[in-house]
């Protein structure tokens, strides 16, 4: 059986899980990844400004404010939502796809120290040319996805949040699988999964914000344990036995950017 049927099979096959049992983990795994954590969430905050700022400099960026300087009118903000969401697409290919990068990495990282392995943290793994082409197809699938469902108005977009946020953990576990098997992975592991998975990174959502309470710079060190939720679901419903081949190649030649 090929990777990808045995992914499916393990998925279709998986058992019901515990919510506090993956909570519990959740909480011990930022105990010890919470400045891995953070480091990550400052990559992306500060990408997502610089692909901003690129993006405004050459007048290419989203229309951001809607005014309501003469009361709040529906039609006005609904032309608003659907244009700002379409004009946008470029600037969010772009981010979604440093995001899955960093974040993939991030539970890459995550994995070592599940398994007590003695890595190198690389934040830059997945930006490798072996593995970039692929991210960034990713990315331009989760950008349409995204902007399919906010096109959808608010509840689809919730939905397919769940699925979505599934790409960077098994792009990380599974880097050889082609881009549309990861995105069916993705979709079938969240539908399978979908409720406690929304529980558990709703709550731990709800942790990450205390970090607003230190003048909101906290935020930056707390917010990441919204990641991980995801990570003990996968490792519980798929586990970590296995490295790709093309991750082993990447281990071997960890100079290849």
């Amino acid at each position: 059986m090929n990777t990808f049927l045995n992914l499916l099979d393990k998925i279709e096959r998986a058992k019901q899980l515990d919510f506090g049992n993956i909570f519990d983990s959740v909480l011990e795994m930022y105990k010890k990844v919470w400045l891995k954590g953070f480091l990550v969430i400052l990559f992306v905050m500060v990408s997502a400004i610089g692909i901003a700022f690129l993006f405004e400099l050459i007048g290419l960026s989203s229309k951001a404010n809607y005014m309501f300087n003469d009361g709040f009118n529906l039609d006005t903000y609904t032309s608003f939502y659907y244009t700002n969401i379409l004009y946008s697409i470029p600037q969010t290919i772009l981010i979604s796809t440093v995001n899955l990068a960093f974040v993939a990495a991030f539970y890459r990282i995550c994995k070592s120290v599940d398994l007590g392995e003695n890595a190198t943290d690389d934040y830059l793994y997945f930006f490798k040319k072996i593995y970039f082409s692929k991210i960034l197809m990713l990315g331009i699938i989760y950008s349409g996805i995204a902007a399919i469902a906010q096109l959808m108005l608010f509840i689809p977009y919730i939905y397919v949040y769940i699925p979505l946020a599934y790409f960077a953990i098994i792009f990380s576990s599974n880097p050889d699988l082609s881009e549309v098997e990861i995105v069916k992975a993705s979709f079938k592991l969240g539908n399978k999964k979908w409720f406690i998975t929304f529980g558990t990174m709703f709550v731990a959502g709800l942790l990450g914000m205390l970090g607003i309470v230190a003048c909101g710079i906290g935020l930056l060190f707390t917010i990441s344990i919204v990641y991980l939720p995801v990570f003990f679901i996968y490792k519980q419903v798929v586990g970590f036995n296995n490295n790709s081949e093309i991750e082993k190649i990447g281990i071997r030649d960890n100079s290849d950017y």
